[in-house]
């Protein structure tokens, strides 16, 4: 595939370099002068330790949709974060297939791979993928939590290539191709989880959506009924009944 490194060197016309490697061995060149502490640290991070950051960032942004005023279709949204990522996924098995990209460290020397055994294809980056369809789902939910979702999936991208098992494009493709499942299925998902969760509501588990005194939606009461049914006088009844 044409911009996609796959040789040694790979130079690029009037013997420039390719950005794309160039990038990746700067970013990789930190991980060879930081202390052990730092790679040892980073690979925690980077392989476990921000999916496990996106299941907190979660759990808080539940407990808080849960009390806003539209709480089902803010949990429904919420839902739909960890169904995005899911589909992404799927939908990078057959872009891998197609682009057929070896990791970096298998066509280029002198990189220090952190996370040794990674032997399927690289482009595009799983994790990037998951994190950022995660973020911008749970943006669509709540946009305080989902901004820190933003930072800790850029964060994950840079990890990536600091590991050494990564190019830089194969994060930028994994975080494009999150923001585009998690944007352009999201109207579709909300049609369909907001009636399941509206009935959840409705049920023994409704404090699974919504926090036990949480407001809901506002009613306006129709005219000539007031908020407990109950008839209210018309005025122009009221002046015919003085008038008699």
């Amino acid at each position: 595939m044409a911009g996609l490194v796959t040789g040694d060197s790979m130079p690029m016309a009037g013997g420039e370099t390719n950005p794309d490697v160039s990038l990746l061995y700067d970013i990789n060149g930190i991980a060879r002068s930081a202390p052990g502490w730092v790679d040892r640290t980073m690979e925690f991070v980077g392989e476990y330790g921000i999916v496990c950051g996106f299941a907190v960032l979660m759990l808080c942004a539940w407990w808080s949709v849960r009390r806003g005023k539209d709480a089902p279709a803010g949990v429904a949204a919420l839902l739909w974060a960890p169904l995005a990522a899911g589909i992404a996924l799927l939908v990078n098995i057959p872009i891998r297939g197609f682009v057929r990209r070896p990791r970096p460290f298998l066509d280029h020397h002198g990189l220090d791979v952190l996370v040794p055994g990674k032997t399927d294809y690289s482009f595009v980056s799983d994790h990037a993928t998951l994190t950022m369809a995660l973020a911008v789902g749970l943006f669509v939910a709540h946009r305080k939590y989902g901004l820190v979702g933003i930072g800790l999936a850029v964060l994950e991208g840079f990890s990536r290539v600091y590991l050494g098992v990564h190019y830089p494009t194969d994060v930028v493709g994994g975080l494009a191709l999150g923001t585009a499942v998690a944007l352009l299925l999201a109207p579709l998902a909300m049609m369909a989880l907001t009636p399941l969760t509206r009935w959840v509501a409705g049920t023994r588990a409704a404090r699974l959506v919504r926090a036990p005194g949480a407001a809901g939606p506002s009613v306006v009461p129709a005219a000539g009924v007031d908020m407990v049914g109950e008839e209210r006088e018309s005025p122009l009844r009221h002046d015919r009944d003085l008038a008699a």
